[in-house]
């Protein structure tokens, strides 16, 4: 029987890059349901609070996560998370002013298994003042072979709908659907090898409707105007990855990650990671990882166009442009009994901190005030730590 656990977690990020949640939802929906095959997730609640503050960005608020198992067949879930966000970042300062706004997240779902069989189904709502997101997701594993091999298949449907504050009139769809599959395998008794791919297709209004690209304008005081991005309604991805896990006879362990990824707008992408955990005395362990990531830019992205309405498509989204990050990342984890209260199993407490810089190759600083075309090339390093406690019955 898997142990129960009650966590509570607290997560203190400063100057972390954020992503607006509609973009990453759809990317995540899936670790909510359960492809691990013969075994169910441990019941558990936890209670979290986040943090979050770089680039003029700053995101905070709680969480809660409830999971209760049913006779080793069946458990489910529900959790709800808030952001409250306020921003006055690089794109907000160059044309417009900064705001504030709340971000409600609540989540179901239901995890099965069946012999070696596993599936999972969950539900995920989210609530802006200008966005509504609606996520489905099905996952489904098997083992086989001796349980040395796991196949897992999943699948995401989203219906998503887009506003725009003080614009009554102005609304529009997002739809999204994801399919992904992977393989695990045990190689030897040290090591594990785990492979994936999943492909998403997206349709309906893919920008921001509050974002503007910046063209060159002669008769502008400061060398440029701003006009309305426009992106193409379609996109679809594709992202492969392999991921290595190797224990050491010294009580230690390796990982390696490589990732790629492209689309149909002209972005490719790639990150590989590395990381070490020890096994210390006292019941404490310790991470490091490094991990660099790099893309190249969509088609139709400038930082600057030549003139007003200079193609069909129009972007200047710093995350569609070309850049790079450097991950470094260390934690301790610290494991204690609890002979104090028998009705507890364990306790943990974890500290992670991640340093991370980012430098964009084609995107400038407007807000320097050089000359058009002279500003810097913009970038920021950020720092993140997450503290949790966690306590097993």
């Amino acid at each position: 029987m898997a142990q129960k656990a009650v966590q509570v977690v607290v997560v203190v990020a400063v100057n972390m890059k954020f992503c607006r949640f509609q973009a990453g939802l759809f990317l995540v929906a899936l670790s909510s349901v359960t492809l691990n095959a013969a075994i169910l997730p441990e019941d558990r609640a936890d209670a979290m609070y986040h943090s979050y503050e770089g680039g003029g960005l700053q995101v905070d608020g709680p969480s809660v996560l409830v999971r209760k198992g049913f006779k080793e067949k069946v458990s489910v879930w529900a959790n709800y998370y808030v952001d409250m966000i306020s921003s006055a970042s690089i794109d907000v300062m160059a044309t417009a002013s900064p705001y504030s706004e709340q971000r409600d997240e609540k989540s179901v779902g239901v995890d099965y298994l069946h012999g070696k069989t596993s599936m999972g189904l969950s539900y995920t709502n989210s609530e802006e003042s200008d966005y509504t997101s609606n996520t489905y997701a099905f996952g489904i594993s098997q083992d086989f072979f001796g349980d040395l091999t796991t196949l897992g298949l999943s699948y995401a449907l989203g219906k998503d709908e887009v506003r725009r504050n003080f614009d009554d009139e102005f609304k529009d769809q997002v739809d999204r659907q994801s399919f992904g599959v992977s393989l695990s395998q045990i190689f030897t008794k040290n090591m594990v090898v785990n492979l994936t791919y999943s492909a998403i297709t997206d349709e309906g209004f893919l920008n921001n409707p509050y974002r503007s690209v910046r063209y060159a304008d002669g008769s502008s005081p400061i060398g440029y105007s701003y006009e309305p991005e426009i992106y193409p309604r379609t996109r679809t991805s594709s992202a492969a990855a392999i991921r290595s896990l190797y224990y050491l006879p010294y009580e230690a362990s390796v990982k390696a990650e490589y990732r790629y990824y492209s689309d149909t707008w002209g972005i490719k992408a790639s990150n590989g990671e590395l990381g070490y955990t020890q096994t210390l005395p006292k019941g404490i362990t310790m991470d490091v990882s490094y991990r660099y990531y790099t893309q190249d830019a969509a088609d139709f992205y400038s930082d600057l166009f030549p003139r007003q309405q200079a193609q069909n498509f129009l972007a200047r989204d710093k995350e569609l442009s070309t850049f790079s990050s450097h991950t470094f990342g260390m934690g301790l984890t610290y494991e204690f009994g609890m002979k104090m209260l028998p009705f507890f199993k364990k306790g943990e407490i974890n500290l992670k901190a991640d340093y991370m810089l980012f430098q964009y190759d084609d995107f400038r600083d407007v807000t320097s005030g050089a000359p058009v075309g002279e500003e810097p090339l913009y970038d920021f390093h950020s720092t993140v730590l997450r503290l949790f406690f966690s306590v097993y019955y």
